[in-house]
């Protein structure tokens, strides 16, 4: 009997106009370019403005030019997962606000929360649905309005996030293409270094949890960054030595777009030089969830049928993990 495996068979992202550049921050917070850049390699982020605007307008607009690309009819559309961070409420899922806006009345859905690597917990999830027969088009959205929950008069956060959205269509492939393997792990021990402090059941709002500024991303860098160099790259190491993938196997690596020295550890760690890393956070800084479809996105015309690709991401929780995916197109 011929393995089904879930492949991806379109990719399409979507970021607001505005951009918040280093300059502009300059004359917000106590910095400046050179520092951003060394930093965080960073140049300039995009914002979403607009009254009333959250993650699901971004993510319309995503999935809109996805099933335009790839020639379907959201009614055709089985299965919706979005990853965020930033739901447009506590609830209804972000995901059903998602499907309810494009005219997906077939989909069922819901949101997945795992910081920075809920895409690619998504992605996984999703691909266990096709793996089973059950569903034959699920769409993954990856997408962060970072912008509302970030103090813009914290200089050691507000430099680092931007807005964005991404998604990619899954569709079964008996031709050994998609997703081959995966390693995902967490440790919830991970919480006191990065966290929101107040908006849950634990802390609800109140007067004084906004006044305290208490509803921002809280973040102490240093053990933050130590821990991401170290698990995104032992994740992206070890799916390629046990599936016998050497560097020059690998056509791409897929990195979450934290930090730059985050990135070129991990390509250090794997064996693999600067021209097979997809980087982009000097434009778009850190989407969350949206970075690993944004970069698929943009790279999408330079990637090849057959080509294998290591997604890889690290996030608050902790959560981290990577995903051997051999492009079907």
């Amino acid at each position: 009997m011929t393995k089904i495996t879930a492949a991806i068979t379109a990719v399409e992202a979507w970021v607001p106009e505005f951009r918040l550049t280093n300059e502009i921050l300059e004359t917000m917070v106590d910095t400046n370019d050179e520092w951003i850049q060394s930093r965080t390699g960073i140049k300039e982020r995009r914002i979403l403005k607009g009254e009333g605007l959250g993650t699901s307008d971004m993510a319309v607009e995503a999935v809109k030019g996805l099933c335009k690309k790839r020639g379907i009819d959201p009614m055709e559309i089985d299965m919706l997962i979005c990853a965020t961070t930033t739901p447009d409420f506590v609830f209804p899922a972000t995901a059903n606000i998602i499907c309810d806006k494009i005219g997906a009345k077939n989909a069922f859905g819901y949101d997945i929360q795992a910081a920075c690597s809920g895409f690619i917990f998504a992605l996984v999830t999703g691909s266990k649905f096709i793996e089973s027969g059950q569903y034959k088009k699920i769409i993954i959205v990856g997408g962060d309005k970072m912008s509302s929950i970030v103090d813009y008069t914290d200089r050691a956060t507000c430099v680092i996030f931007g807005d964005g959205a991404g998604a990619v269509l899954l569709e079964p492939n008996a031709e050994g293409f998609g997703i081959k393997d995966s390693i995902l792990r967490s440790d919830g021990a991970g919480i006191i270094y990065l966290h929101q402090k107040a908006g849950g059941s634990v802390n609800p709002p109140t007067h004084k949890t906004v006044d305290e500024k208490q509803h921002y991303v809280f973040q102490d860098g240093q053990p933050v960054f130590k821990f991401a160099v170290t698990k995104m790259a032992d994740v992206s190491a070890e799916i390629m030595e046990r599936n016998d993938l050497t560097a020059g196997d690998v056509a791409w690596l897929v990195p979450h777009q934290a930090n730059k020295r985050i990135i070129d550890a991990t390509a250090r760690r794997m064996g693999i030089g600067d021209e097979k890393v997809m980087l982009n956070i000097q434009n778009y800084g850190n989407t969350t969830n949206g970075t690993i479809p944004i970069c698929l996105w943009e790279w999408e015309k330079k990637l090849h049928k057959g080509d294998n690709l290591i997604l890889a991401a690290f996030g608050g929780g902790f959560t981290w993990g990577s995903v051997w995916v051999k492009w079907a197109y």
